[in-house]
């Protein structure tokens, strides 16, 4: 499935330039959409050998472990054993979810599916994190726990968020503030009129993305102003 054209294409997406967040990430040029066919197959993989593709530099490779373990965990027959070896290894090989699609593929479903009936410090421990990635995991991962409308994580990491520097932070913030306030306006509404006139643009942009035009300016405004 490898293709050069691809693995160039796959750079455009990817900064792996030295110094770069990606810096050092290989890429072999498989199209994600034939990843996710293939990782069907091997849907019953064990935790050793998804952990073997996590050691490897080969971006698609990583990919490939990580959607097994995602599309798994999205079914409710999953058996807890299994489900909480998916979690432990993420956890544990956070070393190898290097890049912002590992991240987002990782902690969307899986992550806060497992932790959606235990304590959710793991979150807290990514939110402080010098690492980007454990810091976008602790936001991605409360996706799942929005859509149970159980809300209070993700206002809560969002508030230890809000003045990261990082830009994928400030799209991964503003992604998850967006989404919880798909569950309750007002409660977003709350939090920007507490931090829309000092968090990072973007974020500001991806939270009110779907307020109407009115509403988007007078946030903007306040932005602006202390510009």
């Amino acid at each position: 499935m490898a293709s050069a054209e691809e693995a160039q294409k796959s750079l455009r997406y990817f900064k792996t330039e030295k110094g770069q967040y990606g810096e050092g990430d290989q890429f072999i040029g498989v199209r994600m959409g034939n990843i996710f066919k293939l990782v069907v197959e091997f849907a019953d993989m064990p935790i050793a050998e998804l952990e073997k593709l996590l050691d490897s530099p080969i971006h698609e490779y990583r990919a490939g472990a990580v959607s097994i373990m995602d599309k798994a965990s999205r079914k409710k027959k999953l058996p807890d054993e299994r489900r909480k070896a998916f979690f432990d290894l993420y956890v544990r090989r956070h070393d190898r979810i290097n890049n912002w699609d590992l991240v987002d593929l990782g902690a969307l479903h899986m992550v806060g599916m497992y932790l959606k009936d235990k304590p959710r410090d793991i979150l807290y421990r990514w939110a402080t994190s010098d690492n980007i990635w454990e810091r976008r995991s602790a936001i991605v991962g409360t996706a799942h726990l929005i859509r149970q409308k159980d809300l209070d994580d993700t206002f809560k990491i969002a508030e230890i968020l809000v003045s990261d520097t990082h830009d994928l932070i400030h799209k991964g913030v503003g992604w998850m503030l967006r989404f919880a306030g798909d569950k309750d306006h007002a409660r977003l509404l709350a939090f920007l009129d507490k931090h829309a006139a000092t968090m990072p643009r973007t974020m500001l942009r991806y939270a009110i993305e779907k307020f109407d035009a009115g509403a988007r300016n007078h946030y903007m405004n306040l932005k602006n102003a202390t510009s």
